[in-house]
């Protein structure tokens, strides 16, 4: 599918391009000019040049000052309008779905069938029995990219924990916050170990999952 925007073509030649991998890199979360340069392993000034032009499509904004060891950073963020970008042509009809299940099944038959749909999207991806966990979790990014999401890991001592600066399901989300369930599982069928949600619903729903501790180990 390709978004137009001021007569830009968005599709997924933009996104293989380092100007989309820079959106897609502040969709996860605000960044400094030397974060998303560490991370293309591009100079800092290719990187401000890039982000002059995303700029000047609007669809990306310095969002304040982050305390550096010799002088503060700018921070980057995405526009309302660069999330036009992603996908999100299902919201009202996820929205309404839940909306009537809720007039027809009890609380516990909701989460298991968004269970079930988690569990469903799950067996699309590649198996995994043979993978690392490392391996697993990288696949699970590639399936949460792939509904609209875009998280990453961070390692918490030996725990590891997938996190995102938005929510593949947001709009629906906010209205409904059980749909995580769907996400949980889904990350859970993926990585094969047990997965705990936690993801921070205030404002702008955030993706957290948490992978089990002590399965995370093995």
């Amino acid at each position: 599918m390709t978004t137009r925007m001021e007569g830009i073509a968005f599709d997924k030649r933009f996104f293989d391009s380092t100007r989309g991998q820079i959106v897609t890199l502040l969709r996860t979360a605000p960044a400094t000019v030397e974060e998303l340069a560490g991370k293309l392993k591009l100079t800092d000034n290719a990187v401000r040049a890039h982000l002059a032009t995303l700029e000047r499509d609007g669809l990306v904004k310095q969002s304040g000052l982050r305390r550096g060891p010799r002088k503060p950073h700018f921070t980057y963020v995405l526009t309302d309008e660069a999330d036009r970008l992603f996908p999100k042509a299902y919201d009202a009809l996820l929205n309404q779905l839940i909306t009537v299940l809720k007039t027809r099944l009890e609380p516990a038959e909701i989460e298991g069938v968004l269970r079930d749909v988690g569990r469903a999207l799950a067996a699309d991806a590649p198996p995994g029995n043979e993978m690392s966990l490392e391996s697993r979790v990288q696949t699970a990014l590639r399936v949460l990219e792939a509904i609209g999401g875009a998280a990453e890991i961070e390692q918490h001592g030996d725990r590891i924990v997938i996190v995102s600066g938005g929510c593949p399901l947001a709009a629906a989300v906010s209205v409904h916050p059980e749909v995580c369930r769907l996400a949980e599982t889904l990350v859970a069928e993926i990585v094969k170990v047990p997965v705990e949600e936690k993801c921070d619903r205030t404002g702008r729903p955030k993706c957290r999952f948490e992978l089990s501790h002590k399965e995370a180990q093995n």
